[in-house]
């Protein structure tokens, strides 16, 4: 089904989306499998992150999650559906492609819960170019700054608050093995991040730690129209997908679920791909 062509100026929010996105707000149910953790969302406040953190509540964690300064409405949003499900949300503005952001949040999350159980690297920026040249330097630097680094800065903060058992769990995409080259610098911070997990996974396997990534396919997020022209939003998913539509962030939740609980204490090291048919190496 073809998308209403659209635009957002970036980052996007939910409120102007059309369709408006499933986060799993009247679907997921929770099973008590994350019961009593205390988990870190970056990029909280909508899309996948908020999905997550709506996920994540209703499976028992308390959730600190965060945003920038101008999505503070989609934000409220998000807490509200973590509270309505009987946990605490704590929500912290700011922007991750600051080093000192990334440990202020950690430093957060301890204060609120006195211990880091899951940790979920969301948070990403792309802008759509069609040549080298369009791209400018700036914009390479803060794309990597907000998707790759920000993880490494955020890893480095929390797993000294990581007992054994914890989980990492960074958001990869499907771009990192089909890479559209419109997309270059997005594209290669997914592919760091499967990179990096693959380092964490051995590293941290003398703590208990666990790491592991998603690599979701076209999902339906305020990130597409904001960072597309409106003729490639309508065709959004339809022809990338061989289940030949977009995905919905609550089609993801799930795998990021599995990945933070007891289940996958034998899970270390793995790309979980939800690309609606996709395959990924």
């Amino acid at each position: 089904m073809a998308l209403p062509p659209q635009q957002q100026q970036p980052p996007g929010t939910e409120s102007a989306l059309e369709p408006k996105a499933d986060h799993g707000e009247h679907s997921y149910r929770g099973s008590g499998r994350l019961e009593g953790k205390a988990a870190v969302v970056t990029g909280g406040d909508s899309g996948i992150g908020k999905a997550v953190a709506l996920a994540f509540a209703r499976e028992g964690a308390d959730v600190l999650f965060t945003h920038l300064p101008e999505e503070a409405e989609d934000a409220r949003d998000t807490a509200r559906w973590v509270e309505d499900a009987g946990r605490k949300a704590v929500a912290v503005p700011g922007d991750l492609a600051d080093p000192a952001h990334c440990r202020e949040v950690v430093a957060r999350a301890v204060d609120a819960f006195g211990r880091i159980d899951v940790l979920v690297s969301n948070a990403a920026f792309q802008m759509t170019r069609r040549s080298l040249e369009e791209i400018p330097d700036e914009e390479w630097d803060h794309t990597i700054a907000t998707n790759l680094s920000a993880m490494f800065h955020l890893c480095k903060a929390a797993v000294p608050h990581m007992r054994p058992g914890a989980s990492i769990i960074a958001s990869s995409s499907v771009n990192s093995d089909m890479p559209p080259p419109a997309l270059l610098p997005y594209n290669v911070t997914k592919a760091g991040l499967a990179n990096m997990v693959g380092s964490l996974s051995q590293m941290l396997a003398d703590r208990g730690i666990r790491a592991n990534s998603v690599a979701p396919g076209p999902i339906w997020t305020p990130l597409i129209p904001s960072t597309m022209p409106p003729e490639q939003v309508e065709d959004f998913g339809g022809e990338q997908a061989p289940l030949g539509r977009a995905g919905q962030p609550a089609e993801v939740a799930p795998a990021y679920v599995l990945l933070a609980s007891d289940e996958a204490s034998y899970i270390s090291g793995a790309r979980i791909a939800v690309t609606g048919g996709q395959p990924i190496l």
